[in-house]
């Protein structure tokens, strides 16, 4: 049964048990802070758990795109390590939300698996929870009943709070689970060794499948536990793991979804994946592995970047490239190429990645020429090491090795062990741990429990139509990061926008008698609108009036109306491929991010600043809709981003022919918006590019800017008649003045060098020549490099002081390094320290720049040690 049918039998199966079928929510997650990515099926239920958002469907089945990278489900390291572990995998779940709960999950789960899968009884095993008593809990005994009315108590095994309480992570929804395992050894192992003595023994042939979470319990910060508003079931079954049972393999990776990528990597590298060498296999199943995770992420709206969910997602692709680059001597960019058969496989199921499959190869192919290019400056880095160091790398350089330029500790200690050296891995550990406290502490948020003042959990947004309104708060916290405390508020109401769809959170205030308190921002975490405040009110059970800022709220709102001209105006003088990637709308300005792959023209940019502005002049008033069909929206044409998570009726927002999906404040109609200015534009990452624009007041002000820098420099000029014409002739008069200061340059270098010729002397069978050369660095890099051409074994060191900018810079000829191991880069590391400085470069050439002339004169002096 291959995976496309898997998947099917699942939904057909629990269809037929009343569950509606919902696709899978994206797998980067944007509105909880305590999560980067989904890692579960049951994140975009979470709510739900809790009690914040009321249930539509009381049963729903789907099959969930999750990512473990990060985090309490960190399985980055195992990945391809073992056959069984994934960065992303594909989670096949039925829920229950306060409807069935233990009896009907435990007897479908056997009937799907042995029925319909038809998988073999004799090959599975259960779990249940044994009870834990720091928690006060029991062991499952109800789980355990039903189970033996299934299977033989001898396949029902009790385990512990590790392995059978799921939670999610350190707070939140959590509960007992029983776990369905399945022994897929052979015949002789299985009757030399009972299946029940591998079950959870990390043993990849006794592997768990099904995962049946009992959901009764939230975890409080403070580690108790309290009880849900009601029961629930979260069910999750590895759909990669249950495809190597049903396909009777003995890895995840020998399955239909994995064996044509593996079948189109043994071709670019000439190498077999059943060969023998399990580095080759290992290298193989992480690139397979991680291209899905990269290329879902893309997908949905996920980019690499340096930073948060994208810095993840850029480290998962480094460690496809750097396996590659240590095991299959793949060193040209390749990975890309793949994403077409990914597409080719699971396309079918996930449209987003049909539709994004240009974007999604075009950004890693530029991801591994970027990062090819970071490890052939490594590589250079760990050689001038090697021919330098002891017999011991240590701890400092493998970990900038790793930080800097992305060197795995294994890729360093192979090419030191292959010079016969080692690396110090105590002392490399003890600079990462140093780099993750600190991290840690950067990034920590001390979150207290809700305190509940109301019981009314849901609450309602006014503010599309209101600006002030009376509301009461229903319950409050209090939270802590990098030594600040604030409070977060939630309203029965409120008119204040949380930040969504790129629009930043209002601000305003909230009044009661005397007592005013400002609310500085406003976000949305999972479905509750939450406030910020610096304190809490004097009387949090009071009734207070809530007044959004409307000045900023207006300013807001004609850069979110701009942005849709915008990307409407894209579309029409780029293409129809230009999609949002990214937005950003605050009252000073907007950004918008999108995809296209080259750099847009001064034609192109005119041309869509004159698109918006004739909107605005149209003066369209904003057509609003609020609960529209989604059906109805597609049919209208409305823009549809990837990577979001639409329900079945949405809002739809039209000015003229421009119509998009959002949640978001406008104004009234475009000619609010007073007028549009193109500031920037350029690169924010592969295959996207980023526009900055002004609307409103902030073009007002770019306008008077630019209109008064006109005036300066017209007034330096004495007002001349053309502008223009004046500044272009001092361009060409400064331009002439350049070229006759270069040819007196060359002059006096020349001069210098034949000075510089006669002062070397020979120490120890070098040419040596340490001197004070005071001239520019192109200068001094071209006597460098005659003395190299013209000269044997010659060991130069200059020191220089122009503009008040010191520096040191070292030459050296083939043979000294060859022979003797001199490095210059190295000896400009040393010679800086006297100058206050640093720098490195080439074994043969290399520059440092300090800060300290006065240590100029001794950093020269020093300079005969190297080879005294």
């Amino acid at each position: 049964m291959e995976a496309s049918q898997i998947r099917k039998t699942f939904f057909d199966f629990f269809a037929s048990k009343g569950h509606e079928i919902v696709p899978s929510a994206p797998m980067v997650i944007k509105n909880d802070p305590t999560l980067m990515f989904t890692n579960a099926g049951m994140n975009q239920f979470k709510d739900i758990f809790l009690g914040n958002s009321p249930v539509k469907f009381p049963r729903i089945a789907n099959s969930q795109k999750c990512l473990r990278v990060s985090g309490k489900h960190n399985d980055l390291e195992e990945v391809g390590v073992d056959t069984y572990h994934h960065t992303m995998f594909e989670m096949l779940g039925n829920w229950s939300f306060g409807d069935y709960f233990k009896k009907d999950a435990i007897e479908w789960a056997w009937e799907l698996l042995t029925k319909h899968y038809q998988l073999d009884p004799d090959r599975l095993y259960v779990t249940v929870f044994g009870g834990d008593t720091a928690d006060g809990l029991e062991a499952d005994h109800e789980a355990r009943a039903i189970w033996e009315n299934l299977i033989s108590k001898d396949r029902i095994i009790s385990a512990n709070k590790k392995d059978n309480f799921w939670e999610m992570g350190e707070t939140g929804p959590c509960g007992p689970c029983s776990e369905i395992h399945v022994d897929i050894r052979d015949e002789a192992t299985r009757l030399r060794i009972p299946g029940r003595d591998r079950v959870n023994q990390d043993d990849p042939q006794v592997v768990e499948i099904w995962n049946l979470v009992f959901m009764e319990f939230n975890r409080m910060s403070d580690g108790s536990l309290k009880k849900l508003p009601a029961q629930h079931i979260d069910t999750g079954m590895g759909l990669e793991r249950l495809a190597v049972a049903l396909q009777g393999k003995k890895s995840n990776y020998d399955t239909d979804v994995f064996q044509s990528t593996i079948r189109a990597i043994e071709k670019l590298s000439n190498i077999s994946y059943t060969g023998g060498d399990e580095k080759h296999n290992v290298a193989m199943r992480v690139i397979a592995d991680h291209l899905r995770a990269v290329s879902f992420s893309i997908a949905d709206g996920q980019l690499p970047s340096n930073t948060g969910a994208g810095y993840v997602i850029r480290r998962i692709l480094r460690r496809a490239i750097r396996y590659a680059f240590s095991f299959l001597n793949l060193k040209e960019p390749f990975i890309h190429a793949l994403s077409t058969i990914l597409v080719e496989h699971m396309g079918p199921f996930f449209p987003e990645l049909k539709h994004q499959a240009v974007l999604i190869q075009r950004v890693i192919k530029e991801e591994e020429e970027s990062f090819l290019r970071t490890l052939d400056r490594g590589i250079q880095r760990l050689e001038d090491t090697l021919a330098t160091g002891g017999e011991i790398i240590d701890g400092k350089t493998v970990f900038e090795l790793y930080d800097t330029f992305g060197f795995p500790v294994d890729l360093t200690a192979l090419i030191a062990s292959e010079r016969g050296k080692r690396i110090d891995e105590a002392s490399f550990k003890a600079e990462l741990q140093q780099q993750k406290d600190r991290s840690r502490a950067a990034a920590k948020i001390d979150t207290e429990d809700w305190v509940e003042l109301r019981d009314d959990n849901f609450e309602e947004f006014v503010g599309y139509d209101f600006l002030e309104t009376n509301i009461e708060i229903t319950r409050y916290r209090k939270i802590r990061q990098k030594g600040k405390e604030q409070v977060q508020l939630v309203f029965n109401l409120t008119p204040f926008y949380p930040e969504g769809g790129g629009q930043v959170g209002d601000t305003g205030v909230l009044t009661a008698g005397n007592e005013r308190l400002e609310i500085t921002d406003t976000r949305r975490e999972n479905n509750l609108i939450i406030h910020f405040a610096d304190r809490l009110p004097e009387d949090p059970m009071a009734t207070f009036v809530a007044q959004v800022d409307a000045n900023r709220r207006q300013s807001t709102a004609r850069n979110h109306s701009a942005t849709h001209l915008l990307h409407e105006a894209l579309r029409e003088v780029l293409g129809t491929h230009v999609e949002q990637k990214g937005s950003l709308v605050n009252p000073d300005y907007l950004r918008f991010d999108f995809s296209h792959f080259g750099k847009m023209t001064d034609e192109e940019l005119k041309a869509v600043e004159a698109i918006v502005n004739a909107r605005i002049l149209n003066n369209f008033s904003l057509d609003e809709r609020r609960a529209v069909p989604i059906e109805d929206a597609q049919a209208a044409g409305a823009m549809m981003l990837f990577g979001e998570k639409y329900g079945d009726v949405v809002r739809m927002i039209r000015f003229g022919s421009s119509v998009e999906l959002c949640g978001g404040i406008h104004v009234t109609s475009t000619g609010a918006i007073g007028g549009f200015i193109l500031t920037s534009e350029g690169a924010v990452a592969a295959g996207v590019r980023r526009i900055e624009a002004v609307t409103g007041n902030g073009a007002r002000a770019f306008i008077d800017a630019e209109r008064n820098n006109l005036r300066s420099v017209a007034g330096l000029l004495k007002n001349p008649a053309d502008l223009t014409k004046a500044v272009s002739e001092l361009i060409d008069k400064n331009a002439a003045l350049s070229r006759e200061i270069e040819v007196f340059r060359k002059k006096e270098a020349a001069e210098i060098k034949k000075e510089l010729a006669v002062k070397f002397t020979d120490v120890n069978g070098i040419q040596f020549l340490a001197a004070r050369v005071d001239l520019g660095p192109a200068e001094l890099k071209d006597i460098a490099f005659q003395f190299r051409a013209e000269k044997e074994n010659m060991f130069a060191v200059f020191g220089s002081l122009v503009d008040d900018k010191v520096s040191v810079t070292c030459v050296i000829s083939d043979q000294l390094v060859k022979e003797r191991g001199l490095n210059a880069g190295n000896v400009v590391r040393e010679l800086a320290k006297f100058i206050d400085g640093g720098g490195g470069g080439q074994a043969y050439f290399a520059t440092a720049g300090g800060k300290n002339p006065a240590g100029l004169s001794e950093a020269i002096q020093k300079a005969a040690n190297f080879i005294s």
